[in-house]
This record gives C-alpha cells, sequence and structure tokens, in this order.
C-alpha cells in the first residue's frame, strides 16, 4: 500500500497510530499480511458473501492508497466496491462513513492523538470506538509528563487498538519541504509550522 498509494515515501504502520516520530512510542512486534487467515476469519463470521464498501475521497495518494488496500482484500477473496467521492463533499460525512480512509496530520505526541481520535464520545472519533478500559488508560498516560514513563502505557493503548481491529493504517507518509541551499539550521516540522529562530544564512 505503501509503495502504490505513496510511492514508498514514508514507513510501514503498525495499525495503533503512533508512530516511531512520537518520542512516547513503544515498538511492537511487526504485523504480517496473511490473507488465509483473513478470508478464515470472515468466514467463520458467517459474511463471505457480504460486499464492503470502501469510501475514500478522489484525490492523490488517499485515493491510490484506497485502491490498493482494496485489492489486497480481494486477493484475500472479500468482495469490495470502490466508491469514490469528490473532495467537495466527502468530509460533510466522514464520521458517518462505515468503512472509509481519511488522513490524519500528526500531533507532537501519541497521546494527543489517542485522547482526539479514539477516546469515547471525543469529537473526532470517526471509528465510534468506545471502550472503558482505553479512556481510563488514556487519562492515566495523560496525566504522565516524561515520556519514557508514559511509554509504558503507551505500549498497553498501543496494543489495545491494535487487538481491537478498528484501523487499518498501511504507513506513515512523510513529509518535504523545498529550501535553498545557503539555509543553515531549519527542519521540516510535522504541523509545517516555520519556525525560523534558530536558522541562518550560510555567507
Amino acid at each position: 500500500v505503501l509503495q502504490l498509494g505513496a510511492d514508498g515515501m514514508g514507513i510501514v504502520a503498525q495499525n495503533d497510530h503512533v508512530g516511531p516520530m512520537h518520542p512516547e512510542h513503544a515498538d511492537l512486534p511487526p504485523i504480517k499480511r496473511d490473507p488465509a487467515r483473513a478470508r478464515a476469519l470472515l468466514k467463520e463470521a458467517g459474511q463471505l458473501d457480504f460486499e464492503f464498501d470502501l469510501i475514500s475521497v478522489e484525490a492523490d495518494y488517499r485515493k491510490e492508497s484506497s485502491d490498493a488496500v482494496a485489492q489486497q482484500m480481494r486477493d484475500a477473496g472479500f468482495k469490495v466496491k470502490r466508491t469514490v467521492i469528490p473532495e467537495s463533499a466527502f468530509w460533510n460525512d466522514w464520521t458517518k462513513y462505515p468503512f472509509a480512509t481519511t488522513n490524519w496530520n500528526a500531533r507532537p505526541l501519541g497521546i494527543q492523538t489517542y485522547a482526539l481520535a479514539y477516546q469515547t464520545g471525543s469529537a473526532w472519533n470517526e471509528t465510534g470506538f468506545a471502550d472503558p478500559d482505553f479512556d481510563a488508560k488514556v487519562h492515566k498516560a495523560n496525566s504522565i509528563a516524561d515520556p519514557e514513563q508514559r511509554r509504558v502505557v503507551m505500549k498497553e493503548l498501543q496494543v489495545m487498538l491494535q487487538d481491537s481491529g478498528i484501523i487499518v493504517q498501511p504507513y506513515w507518509r512523510k513529509l518535504f519541504c523545498h529550501m535553498k541551499p545557503s539555509l543553515m539550521g531549519y527542519q521540516m516540522h510535522q504541523a509545517y509550522e516555520q519556525d525560523f529562530t534558530r536558522a541562518w544564512l550560510a555567507a
């Protein structure tokens, strides 16, 4: 999905929405693709004839990535329909689609994403995920200032989110910016913030 959707410009993700760029990120064992197991689970659920409707915006890497996901599902024997919606209309109902792809802009801390996107009733909880145990751990992690100490709780949260199966996150996309070679000390910011207080121009 990373190769076909974003031309390989990123790193593979782990379905837990916390990445190595976050200071409290905990490494988890890599997930392995298993189409046979996926089909067996679908059969066990009695849903082999169910047609998944994968909805995406009609734009750039998001459409291409969704097409690649749909093809991988088909490879596993799933029935998949693709619905593509223009960007002008897609975001009107983005929290209402039963199965859709969205892009999330980065947050400096992984716990910020969890509080925004996966706490019960949070404004941007597009999945509708609601787990009191998860909420309690988010509250606990939010109270720990030190990222090394917070990582212990974050690992539990990452595993809980991964095991829940509510998201498929194929990759973290790389971000780029352009500058003259003479600009020194400047770094790309994940939120596109431009801070030149530590930058200078070489002679």
